[in-house]
């Protein structure tokens, strides 16, 4: 059977979960791959090239840009980060299925170039808890908190144009949605056709030996 691998979307505002929830769907599931992104800024201390991300030169970048060799891109703080259309397709032509974790904006571009890409968007139950994660980290100062938690209410309108929400109130519950979602995803006649062309050609061949 020749069965593509399923491209996933996720994602969310800071301090949601989706990272967690991600890496944990990933580790219990030996065919699925999470996507290294590229970037032009430098590796910083402990990061791994082809592990964090693929640390290439902006030419390099660029020449990508030009091939159109992105899924999707971003500038920030003078760098560039951005999914390579060829790590992807490689997994997915290997059957293996390829979680996109990525922005908002990253993932408009994904469903416009690849409409039959699964989008994802993690929910927290409500603003205030996800205020209180955010302020529970500990890590950032009140300014800092009130961009994301700013930045978040306009994520958050955007998942409106998501295929499935999954809210992360109890992170259990959570994985085993965002496990469903992608279950009942692969079950629909998107995903299916390749075994409806497998059982016609089947049938075909054995009414022919019949015949």
């Amino acid at each position: 059977m020749n069965k593509k691998g399923r491209l996933i979307v996720c994602s969310g505002p800071s301090g949601v979960g989706k990272g967690t929830i991600v890496r944990r769907y990933v580790e219990e599931h030996p065919g699925v791959e999470l996507s290294v992104s590229a970037t032009t800024r430098g590796p910083r201390p402990g990061e791994e090239e082809g592990v964090h991300y693929y640390f290439i030169s902006r030419e390099q970048f660029e020449e990508k840009i030009a091939g159109d060799g992105m899924l999707e891109y971003a500038s920030f703080a003078g760098n560039y980060y951005g999914t390579p259309r060829d790590k992807v397709e490689q997994a997915l032509s290997r059957g293996r299925d390829v979680i996109l974790e990525i922005e908002v904006q990253g993932a408009m571009k994904v469903k416009a170039r690849c409409p039959e890409a699964l989008l994802v968007f993690i929910m927290p139950p409500s603003f205030e808890v996800l205020r209180r994660r955010l302020s529970g980290r500990g890590t950032e100062d009140a300014a800092t908190v009130a961009r994301r938690l700013s930045a978040a209410a306009g994520e958050m309108e955007k998942a409106r144009g998501y295929d499935y929400i999954v809210v992360n109130d109890d992170l259990e519950e959570a994985l085993a949605d965002f496990g469903a979602v992608i279950t009942a995803a692969k079950c629909s006649i998107h995903d299916m056709k390749y075994l409806i062309d497998e059982v016609q050609k089947d049938a075909q061949t054995c009414n022919d030996a019949n015949s």
